[in-house]
């Protein structure tokens, strides 16, 4: 009685442990019914400035906790490195390419040839100018919006009157050109706010800090009362500057900037840096969500919008210890 008693528990043993084992990773099933690991292609722009750092590290640490393959490419700032890259994964035969675009331009032909290749294309934080059937989805923030938030906090704090100077992100890119349509967007219909000198930092805390420089030396220089900037590290790299140059950043210039880095708040609690718009870097769990999804033939949206919010000086101490990135 006791051998027979003992087989369905041994039995149930066996299944529970199989079950455990297979929920711990990301699995697709191939043509001969084994099931085999998620391979994820990922080119990534580079590691230009915290909030890039934060986001390559979101996507490697998600991976691992998925059981998911990451393929990672560091493409160092340079398109042509990641169309290599791009390349690079078709020739792998990776299930799903992943990437966060230097530029707007230029992908198509890659593009169609993964297509061909019957490999779903995932774009994250940037967008780009190709045919939307030539990806599957786009995962990352509303940049258009970004801007915006920037310049009503800007107008709401200077009562519509303000002489600007705008650190602009890397020439080309998806959330510089964005990010500058929709803050001219709303200081378009303020007659008092203008931008009077603007110039690419590239997205670097050294390009923001070079630019300001030349900004500070230049003969409207005692015009400017307020400084935009497309990105934080830009915000910081122009805060060392204008300290230099013997002026208070935050009180002779209000300084406004985009993505909500550590460094942003800590700015922030000293009281050089007096706004920033929050751009979530950590798209780790949404790519793969995004994976999974389209790998178990669920559909997707074409558009995955990231939720943020907007922080000033008086909420950056209560806020900073939560701060991820």
């Amino acid at each position: 009685m006791t051998r027979y008693f003992l087989i369905p528990i041994l039995a149930l043993l066996l299944v529970a442990c199989d079950s455990k084992s297979s929920s711990n990773s990301s699995t697709t099933q191939s043509s001969g019914g084994v099931k085999k690991k998620l391979v994820v292609g990922f080119s990534q722009v580079g590691a230009e400035s915290g909030w890039r750092t934060a986001n390559t590290q979101s996507i490697q640490s998600e991976a691992a906790k998925r059981g998911i393959e990451l393929v990672f490419s560091d493409a160092q700032g340079l398109p042509e490195n990641q169309m290599k890259a791009l390349r690079t994964f078709l020739s792998r035969k990776v299930d799903f390419i992943a990437f966060s675009p230097k530029v707007k331009t230029g992908w198509t032909p890659v593009l169609r040839e993964i297509k061909a290749a019957g490999i779903p294309v995932i774009l994250t934080d940037r967008g780009i100018d190709s045919p939307e059937d030539l990806y599957a989805t786009f995962i990352g923030s509303d940049f258009v919006e970004e801007g915006r938030r920037a310049a009503n906090w800007l107008v709401t704090n200077t009562d519509g009157k303000a002489t600007i100077a705008e650190l602009q992100g890397s020439v080309g890119a998806d959330p510089a050109i964005d990010r500058k349509k929709g803050f001219e967007e709303v200081i378009s219909v303020h007659p008092n706010m203008k931008i009077i000198k603007s110039q690419s930092g590239d997205f670097t805390r050294s390009g923001g800090k070079q630019v300001m420089e030349a900004f500070l030396k230049s003969p409207e220089a005692s015009q400017i009362t307020a400084l935009y900037a497309h990105n934080d590290d830009m915000a910081l790299g122009a805060i060392q500057a204008i300290e230099e140059a013997g002026r208070n950043p935050g009180k002779d210039l209000l300084i406004v900037s985009i993505d909500g880095v550590r460094g942003a708040f800590e700015a922030m609690a000293q009281g050089k840096l007096n706004c920033t718009v929050e751009c979530n870097p950590l798209l780790g769990p949404q790519l793969y969500d995004t994976v999974e999804a389209i790998s178990a033939g669920k559909s997707v949206p074409k558009r995955i919008l990231t939720q943020e919010g907007v922080f000033t000086q008086q909420q950056a101490a209560a806020e900073l210890p939560k701060r991820q990135y």
